[in-house]
């Protein structure tokens, strides 16, 4: 029985592994995109306050989808 349904099992595992790195990808370019938005608005003093928190979340994300 499981030889019948090694090649389900083999594209189902090659699904999950496609969708992982997908989103993956997809948090290191929004956690990269935040990070530069945050540093834009860093430069003024008002713009800090939001900044800082976004160049921290957006280093935060680009951590997790490495890791």
């Amino acid at each position: 029985m499981r030889v019948l349904l090694f090649p389900f099992t083999v594209m189902w595992k090659l699904v999950g592994f496609t969708i992982k790195m997908t989103g993956r990808l997809a948090a290191i370019i929004l956690g990269l995109i935040l990070m530069i938005v945050g540093v834009v608005l860093s430069f003024t003093v008002v713009g800090a306050v939001i900044g800082i928190p976004l160049v921290l979340l957006g280093f935060t994300m680009m951590i997790r989808g490495f890791f």
